[in-house]
């Protein structure tokens, strides 16, 4: 088999796994399985600038929570305080992290829009801190192995790893309304066995 034919097979693979959510009444692993198969998230801060202070503010995050089929669960970010909602972070740690599958070919493939409640969605509720200097090897880790442009962003913005402590968890995958589960819930879920395919959090 040629190396290009060997490139289809995988990303085919990858297509039918992505289309391989876990079931409905699983809401933990559900949450894991989109935390780890979106790649940007959407942060809502309290603005710290006028003419908008102490309103809420949503920005464009690249997020990872583990190199590909390795996620964690713990949504990692590359900062710097130079950028406007990571000095709202500063003055108030508190923030909300929305993914949505629709950043993915699985709701494009079923005919989903992006609002209905089957292309699923989750918000993580907490606060951003800066991780130390163990963890900021993990989350290098993480987030260089899925955003390699990171690596050659200026060096003088003082880049810095952080991630969100997650104290709620709010997941929009099916009719009758959004459900929660609790960190620890969310963190001891099991990576989801796509049916013919290995054991991934895709």
């Amino acid at each position: 088999m040629t190396p290009l034919g060997k490139w289809v097979i995988v990303f085919l693979l990858f297509l039918c796994a992505a289309r391989s959510i876990p079931p409905h009444d699983d809401v933990a692993a559900v949450a894991r399985f989109i935390a780890h198969n979106c790649d940007w998230a959407s942060m809502a801060t309290i603005s710290s600038h006028d003419p908008v202070k102490g309103q809420p503010f949503s920005n464009v995050f690249s997020v990872s929570d583990g190199p590909p089929g390795s996620g964690t669960g713990v949504p990692y970010m590359y900062l710097t305080r130079m950028e406007i909602s990571v000095q709202d972070l500063q003055a108030n740690p508190t923030a909300s992290l929305s993914m949505s599958l629709a950043q993915t070919e699985y709701c494009k493939s079923q005919g989903y829009d992006p609002q209905s409640p089957l292309c699923a969605h989750i918000i993580l509720s907490g606060s951003v801190v800066e991780v130390n200097d163990t963890e900021a090897l993990v989350a290098k880790q993480a987030l260089f192995s899925r955003h390699p442009e990171m690596m050659d962003w200026p060096p003088d913005h003082g880049w810095f790893f952080a991630k969100m402590n997650i104290t709620k968890v709010w997941v929009l995958d099916y009719f009758g309304g959004i459900k929660t589960c609790t960190p620890e819930e969310y963190f001891s879920a099991k990576p989801y066995k796509t049916p013919g395919l290995r054991t991934t959090w895709l």
